[in-house]
């Protein structure tokens, strides 16, 4: 029997280590360290795919006989990008303007095999609908929950989620910023099956 390679994130995020620990596989995660600014003329969707595979080939050249995750989000908010707001008053901003509208979630997902560099990505798009937000609304969840380090300044997975009046997706985990359906089957034609199949 051939044994599995490892399994390496390539990301420090809490919140991608939570989403890959659901899948109950053993891995491990290290930090790309690559450029994540905005290139000219790229779509939010070709950043997101991207930055996914850039992270992921970043810790592939560095390790032998692994499959690595890399992963990406990019908001986008009435076609300008809202990156992660890493204050109060970004975040107030950010909420301001998405009171009432719509924001796409763009979650890139890449997996590298180091032992021959194929290479696998996919963007799953969320749609995140914003109820109206008042001062006192927007105010007192910042508070709450202190999203600075959160692209768009709202967790779905937290209070977060009293902001919105509906989520578009097909993959609820892609929201949070790992789309583990799609990242299922990308392991799974890489060699590793989550679940026999």
């Amino acid at each position: 029997m051939t044994a599995l390679p490892r399994l390496i994130l390539a990301s420090t995020s809490t919140y991608r280590r939570e989403l890959l620990g659901r899948l109950s596989v053993p891995f491990e995660c290290m930090s790309p360290g690559v450029d994540e600014r905005e290139r000219p003329d790229e779509s939010p969707v070709g950043r997101a795919e991207r930055l996914s595979i850039e992270k992921a080939r970043a810790i592939a050249s560095q390790v032998s006989d692994a499959l690595v995750i890399g992963s990406d989000q990019v908001a986008v908010l009435d076609g300008v990008i809202a990156d992660k707001p890493l204050s109060h008053e970004n975040a107030r901003n950010q909420l301001r303007r998405a009171s009432g509208r719509a924001m796409q979630l763009h979650s890139g997902v890449a997996v590298v095999d180091s032992r021959n560099g194929a290479t696998s990505a996919r963007v799953e798009t969320c749609t995140v609908h914003f109820r109206l937000l008042s001062e006192a609304t927007i105010e007192a969840y910042l508070q709450a929950e202190r999203p600075y380090d959160c692209a768009g300044s709202a967790r779905v997975e937290a209070l977060g989620i009293a902001l919105m009046s509906r989520v578009e997706t097909h993959d609820p985990s892609a929201i949070i910023g790992l789309p583990l359906i799609a990242l299922v089957d990308m392991l799974a034609q890489h060699g590793l099956a989550v679940l026999p199949r």
